[in-house]
């Protein structure tokens, strides 16, 4: 069973304390809450990605150098 650690600051006094069933809900809705948005953000990054690699192709199809494509874009 999944445990939480509570701390009492004024004492000093640490405790070890199982989850509730409601904090165990809690904490797998977070957790699959967190998937989907790294999933989307994984998403994005590989469109962004491919977009800018599409974009160098078709300088390079233009005749332009790795160097200038990288003086244009910043790269």
């Amino acid at each position: 069973m999944p445990t939480k650690l509570i701390v009492d600051c004024s004492t000093g006094v640490t405790t070890e304390v199982e989850l509730t069933a409601a904090e165990i809900a809690e904490r797998e809705a977070m957790a699959a809450e967190y998937a989907v948005q790294k999933a989307q953000e994984d998403a994005a990054n590989a469109a962004k990605s491919a977009a800018k690699q599409a974009a160098q192709d078709k300088l390079k199809a233009l005749g332009l150098t790795d160097l200038e494509i990288a003086a244009i874009t910043g790269a």
